[in-house]
């Protein structure tokens, strides 16, 4: 039996330090940028140019998988109740200005949390329960599928190129 107030601690802390968390609810689990904010991880998304956040429902459940920053090995996972904010609601006010400012190169700037009361949705994602055992294993699962390629045959005037580049430098 463990103690729920060092469970909290350690979702806390984590989840604060990481960068990313893996988020699973109803479809398979996804990385997600969040931000921690008054007892619960944030997240935005399912706008354009934001973060799919597919199975992820109002009301629903979610399992959260907390990674270490560094290694990148697992660290806690744990139960979350969702609830989307309203937009506009002095809860995701607070939870927008939090996240806001670890966007990562969003065009729009400033006019961001407006762009996202428009077209995206701001969920809570709030710890419940106890932690969860980690299980033995990876837990590999296979890509999800995605029109993104990262091997495409070389063009033919590369070779040229580098040879070139090596002759100039001796």
């Amino acid at each position: 039996m463990t103690d729920p107030l060092l469970d909290q601690a350690l979702v806390e802390e984590a989840t604060k330090k990481s960068g990313l968390i893996w988020v699973q609810g109803s479809g398979p689990a996804r990385a997600l940028w969040h931000v921690w904010h008054e007892g619960a991880a944030h997240v935005v998304g399912d706008g354009p140019g934001e973060q799919p956040l597919p199975g992820l429902a109002d009301g629903g459940t979610a399992t959260v998988t907390v990674r270490s920053k560094d290694k990148g090995g697992r660290l806690v996972e744990w139960a979350a109740t969702i609830t989307e904010l309203a937009a506009g609601s002095p809860e995701w006010e607070a939870a927008v200005a939090e996240l806001k400012g670890k966007r990562l190169n969003a065009a729009d700037g400033e006019a961001m949390p407006e762009r996202w009361a428009r077209e995206c949705r701001v969920l809570r994602l709030e710890p419940v329960g106890a932690t969860a055992e980690l299980p033995d294993g990876s837990l590999a699962a296979a890509p999800l599928p995605s029109s993104a390629t990262t091997r495409r045959p070389i063009p033919a005037a590369l070779p040229r190129l580098l040879l070139r580049r090596g002759r100039r430098r001796h």
